[in-house]
């Protein structure tokens, strides 16, 4: 038996447990740090960003935990551009500062800014009309069988404490029984049918969208990542969801995952390679829930057991949205980078990034298992609330009594 490895599903169980418990487990990016959960409104819960369907605007979503906006804050929407996948060579930063609720100035760098009320479902005009922003309530769209999750993990811990193998590079060595309770607690909540843990969830939501041409300067491929930026430093970071908290710290002590995950906070995406070794010493424990190891997205079967999981653990780390702004079809999440880095062409139309009705959490789990985008199910394919990619702003609106009553956390 591999204990460190038996060790590291059992912390993953608890993760996931962890998903909903408490304010800051409400979103994809769960299990955050003090310093973030001492303050929810400087908490990001997920990102969203893709090709508007006119093929003119950039969709921009950012979730925030609290229930208000903070005046002491800016809410920033980071997207850099460029001609290749992985290589950018311009930056917009859509910063957004609140002086009350019903005060909000956004600016595009020097390019265009918006002030007043972004109460507005239809949103408030930037002075260029450029870009328009909405700020409030709306109904989270991320989805998610916690529980099935929890379950999952705790067969596969049940397996390595019974004695399954873990290769050198981390991967253990399922079998079929195995494989299969796992993929049947994953697909069912307590034997029953899947539920989202998340139903309901009203979020604080920054949604704009904006002119292509105003964040497009390097070219069509866009990467996106949102932060929150205090008077001194940058307290929280979103790109793609779950990376940053299901993978970081896994093992660690609380207050030493507490300050790893808080020195991840405070980077940027081009601080990423201080972040892959840890990334990829997760990564195997993921290849191995189908029962096979080295077929995980990117895995390299012909390096060193310690390199196996380099490639996709440098592009987790980079973390950032990729949209190709090209393409008005939005279908896939990951669709940009398969289509870079997989060999899929038939992505190479698909504008990736993240759209409200995607079903990121599966995609991110199947890519991480076996390398496709479909092997892997909660049981979930939507969320109870219809969601838009097209009609402005995008997220249904919250339900009513949460709203009234402020209830969002």
């Amino acid at each position: 038996m591999n204990r460190t490895a038996a060790t590291r599903l059992q912390a993953l169980a608890c993760l996931a447990l962890s998903l909903g418990l408490g304010h800051a487990a409400q979103a994809s990016d769960h299990l955050d740090t003090p310093s973030v959960i001492g303050d929810p409104r400087a908490d990001i819960g997920d990102l969203y960003a893709w090709t508007a369907p006119d093929g003119k605007h950039l969709n921009l979503v950012m979730d925030i935990v609290g229930h208000t906006f903070s005046d002491k804050l800016d809410y920033v929407f980071h997207i850099d551009s460029g001609k290749r996948f992985g290589h950018s060579t311009a930056s917009t930063a859509l910063r957004c500062r609140f002086s009350s609720g019903t005060d909000v100035t956004c600016t595009a760098g020097d390019a265009d800014k918006a002030q007043g009320n972004p109460g507005d479902s239809k949103g408030l005009v930037s002075e260029h009309g450029s870009f328009r922003v909405f700020a409030g309530p709306r109904d989270d769209p991320f989805f998610n069988n916690v529980k099935g999750t929890r379950a999952a993990y705790d067969k596969a811990h049940a397996a390595l404490e019974a004695g399954a193998k873990v290769d050198a590079a981390g991967c253990p060595a399922f079998d079929a029984p195995t494989v299969r309770a796992v993929a049947d607690e994953w697909r069912h909540t307590q034997g029953g049918p899947a539920k989202n843990l998340l139903a309901g969830w009203t979020t604080s939501a920054i949604v704009i969208s904006i002119d292509l041409g105003t964040v497009n300067k390097g070219g069509p491929l866009l990467a996106v990542w949102a932060a929150t930026q205090g008077p001194t430093r940058q307290i929280d970071r979103a790109g793609r969801p779950l990376t940053g908290n299901a993978l970081l710290g896994t093992l660690a002590p609380e207050e030493i995952s507490d300050a790893f995950k808080e020195t991840y906070n405070m980077a940027t995406p081009a601080d990423g390679a201080k972040f892959v070794d840890e990334i990829a010493s997760n990564l195997g424990l993921y290849d191995g829930f189908d029962g096979k190891c080295g077929n995980q997205w990117l895995a390299d079967g012909k390096a060193a057991p310690a390199r196996r999981y380099h490639a996709l653990a440098a592009l987790l780390a980079d973390d950032r949205l990729w949209v190709n702004s090209a393409s008005a079809t939005c279908t896939q999440f990951f669709a940009v980078e398969r289509a870079a880095l997989g060999g899929n062409r038939e992505l190479a139309k698909d504008c990736g990034g993240r759209a409200p009705n995607y079903s990121a959490s599966n995609v991110w789990r199947s890519m991480l298992v076996d390398g496709t985008p479909d092997s892997v199910s909660d049981g979930l394919t939507r969320d109870e609330r219809a969601h838009s990619d097209s009609v402005f702003p995008f997220l249904a609106a919250p339900d009513a009594q949460a709203a009234a009553t402020g209830a969002y956390q």
